[in-house]
């Protein structure tokens, strides 16, 4: 399946702190252009790779809903995407069970492409997924720390 075929699809997940309550985001966007938003905070804990799993589940969900048959999935997730794509393997059994779970939901379509993409290219799931924790819409800025002399 070529990018921008079919249906498009974004996913991000949060902990905050991490591990700590998660929230999830995604975006679905059809051939047409109709947008859906996913905003949850399933009241569960969790590190970081468990919500970006959990939240890019509920994306696969919402696409197919919505009739999805082909479709590419950006993440800003490294280890989502590398273990969706068989380029890595954890040794975390709940990860690999979510993993599976997420590998179930993709098999349903005819096509789906996992791809990551920088974080700056996610906002909108981003948003999303900090939106469902009740945190800021922008992603808190790491100050410059300076040397005392």
């Amino acid at each position: 399946m070529e990018a921008g075929e079919g249906w498009q699809a974004w996913f991000d997940g949060a902990a905050a702190p991490n591990p700590g309550r998660i929230g999830l985001g995604g975006l679905l966007l059809s051939p047409g252009g109709v947008r859906q938003e996913l905003s949850l905070r399933p009241g569960q804990l969790g590190c970081n790779n468990e919500a970006e799993l959990l939240a890019l589940a509920e994306v696969l969900d919402l696409a197919w809903a919505a009739g999805a048959r082909r479709l590419t999935v950006r993440g800003d997730s490294d280890f989502a995407v590398r273990h969706l794509q068989g380029q890595a393997h954890t040794a975390v059994p709940h990860l690999a069970e979510l993993l599976q779970t997420v590998l179930a939901k993709a098999a349903r379509f005819e096509a789906v492409q996992f791809l990551w993409v920088p974080r700056h290219r996610n906002g909108e799931a981003d948003r999303l997924s900090r939106q469902a924790l009740g945190l800021t819409t922008e992603p808190v800025q790491r100050p410059i720390s300076r040397r005392r002399r």
